[in-house]
Order: structure tokens, then C-alpha cells, then sequence
């Protein structure tokens, strides 16, 4: 896909290098999801088996659940897990017919919003 592209608009190498990177961290992010969704059976199982580093430096030792709610129209619950820092969160998507976690992402609203 990417090289038709290029054979058709070469001026549009910078941009099509940045998507090819992107779609290759996309892509292991997605892998390394579902490496750590196949080894879990439970929740704390999932949990316990991200690798420190997707916690960005936080300390989520605690397993504080402050916030769950299932998403409206959908089959997915999302579960907040607190850490040290506040208006950081793990949040960890479950699919709750499956009985699964989805994936997980690092939520840091100081950064996205500026907060303190």
C-alpha cells in the first residue's frame, strides 16, 4: 500500500515514512496487547503482567480501582486503576462477553491537559 503510494506521489516521502512508522508501533503495541490478553486468565492476572515500563515511571503497586463504567451501545467496561500521582490512571478495557481485557493505556491528564 505504502509503496503504490510512493510510486504515485513521491513528493509525499517525509509524510509516508512517518506513516509507515506508525503503523509499525501500532502494530507491535497491538501484538504485545495480545501477548499479555493470551497469558491472563483474571483481571489482576492481565494487570500484573504489563510491563513496567507501559506505567511511565508511576506506581500503580496499589490496585486501587477508582472508576469502572461500561460503555453505553457496546460490550466493553473500562476500569481505572489509580497510582501515586494524581489524575494519572491505568485504564485497563475489558470485554465483558468474552470475559477478556481488550488491552490497557496509561491515561495522564497532567500531561494532556497541564493539570497539577
Amino acid at each position: 500500500m505504502f509503496a503504490d503510494l510512493l510510486r504515485e506521489r513521491p513528493d509525499l516521502a517525509g509524510i509516508v515514512a512517518k506513516l509507515v512508522e506508525d503503523h509499525e508501533m501500532v502494530a507491535s503495541i497491538l501484538s504485545r496487547m495480545a501477548e499479555l490478553a493470551g497469558k491472563a486468565t483474571t483481571f489482576w492476572e492481565y494487570f500484573e503482567a504489563i510491563p513496567t515500563e507501559d506505567f511511565d515511571g508511576h506506581d500503580f503497586s496499589e490496585g486501587r480501582v477508582s472508576y469502572a463504567w461500561k460503555m453505553h451501545g457496546t460490550a466493553y467496561q473500562h476500569v481505572l486503576v489509580e497510582c501515586q500521582t494524581s489524575n494519572v490512571f491505568l485504564v485497563l478495557v475489558l470485554d465483558v462477553p468474552e470475559r477478556l481485557v481488550a488491552g490497557h493505556h496509561l491515561l495522564n491528564l497532567n500531561q494532556i491537559y497541564g493539570l497539577r
